[in-house]
């Protein structure tokens, strides 16, 4: 079964708000890199809705987000097959421990050779809080093309809300993240690091995000230099007709789906229990949660349905006086210049300049 458009159509409009027929296969605003990434998996077209809802019991939303896990998976290790090693870099494992015991694995990426202390990020992978994993393909090559590039980067492990490290609902992987961060800031002249990014992709950069927000409420903001969000996931009512961006309808089923967007919502935040909690949902924070963060980039793509609420968070950081910047990457879906490094190399190329710039430019740790 395909997603149901929830709007009638618009003549000119763009997207499947003027054709509900079209795909990402079919869009003439879609880069043909992505097409050419997506076609072979048959996933250039409209994605279906899943077999459960947010009113499916608990153990059958689990059972699901399982089972997504062990399809994508395959699906990501076969986009980065054949590319050519990352060389000049070295990696290692250490573990930092949250106040419930509970070991967080944080996964070292740096370049073998460099003079001084380097920028580092945090980096935390995607998946809806709800799976997927920072040891999967895509996230590996991520943080070894950063580190490539002049970056110490750090993938932290945290706790998920379903998968095979569920199921732990929110705050549990939040927590967990937070661990990792006070590690990375608290060991950062043993591992050399000069500042720390915290950024992250969809799911992630919702705890990216989120994390800063912690982080001001708690105290240890000054261990963040700055925040670069990738398609931020961070709405939580998908679902919902009103008050939903623009760009879920838009681009609903192209490689990312509404339901689907609140199924994980529902895995990871049961009932919508905390749907005004912005540690939660970042995209309810007010101007007085944002007040004195530190610099944010925030990257939004195209032909996402995620495209305006982070969109949106970049307009409530304007207003909060926090200094920011935004990037649309024209023609791009979900996460399309993390994913498809070899059908988009010039694109992939570009966002690990960009993250590495903004890296750069940023005062070292508790400068600001």
């Amino acid at each position: 079964m395909t997603t149901e458009m929830a709007t009638e159509p618009r003549k000119g409009a763009p997207g499947r708000l003027g054709d509900p027929e079209l795909s990402l296969g079919t869009d003439p605003r879609v880069h043909p890199g992505v097409v050419a990434a997506l076609a072979p998996f048959g996933l250039d077209q409209l994605a279906s809705a899943p077999p459960v809802t947010i009113r499916s019991a608990r153990a059958e939303l689990l059972e699901f987000a399982a089972g997504a896990e062990a399809a994508f998976e395959p699906v990501f290790e076969a986009l980065m097959e054949g590319l050519p090693e990352v060389e000049g870099i070295a990696s290692e494992t250490h573990t930092a421990v949250a106040p419930d015991g509970h070991e967080v694995k944080l996964y070292v990426t740096r370049p073998q050779s460099s003079e001084g202390p380097l920028p580092c990020v945090y980096y935390l992978h995607g998946g809806g809080m709800a799976m997927m994993g920072a040891t999967g393909a895509v996230y590996d090559r991520w943080r070894r093309e950063l580190s490539a590039d002049g970056l110490v980067v750090v993938g932290g492990e945290f706790r998920n809300g379903g998968g095979r490290l569920g199921p732990h609902p929110y705050p549990t992987g939040l927590q967990d993240c937070a661990t990792g961060l006070k590690w990375v800031d608290e060991h950062a002249a043993e591992l050399g690091v000069s500042n720390i990014v915290v950024s992250g992709d969809s799911g992630g950069a919702n705890l990216a995000l989120a994390l800063t927000i912690k982080a001001k409420r708690e105290g240890f903001l000054s261990s963040i230099s700055g925040v670069y969000a990738h398609c931020p996931y961070v709405h939580g009512k998908w679902a919902e007709d009103d008050g939903t961006p623009p760009s879920v309808a838009e681009n609903d089923g192209y490689f990312n789906q509404r339901d689907m967007m609140q199924v994980l919502a529902e895995i990871y935040d049961p009932g919508s229990a905390h749907i005004d909690e912005v540690t939660c949902w970042p995209g309810r924070a007010t101007t007085a949660d944002l007040e004195g963060l530190p610099p944010h980039v925030i990257s939004v793509n195209e032909v996402d349905p995620l495209r305006d609420e982070g969109l949106d968070y970049y307009r409530k950081l304007l207003a909060a006086d926090v200094p920011a910047s935004a990037w649309i990457n024209p023609g791009l879906s979900h996460e399309a210049e993390i994913l498809f490094r070899a059908t988009l190399p010039e694109v992939y190329a570009a966002n690990v300049r960009s993250v590495s710039g903004f890296a750069r430019s940023l005062e070292p740790r508790g400068g600001r």
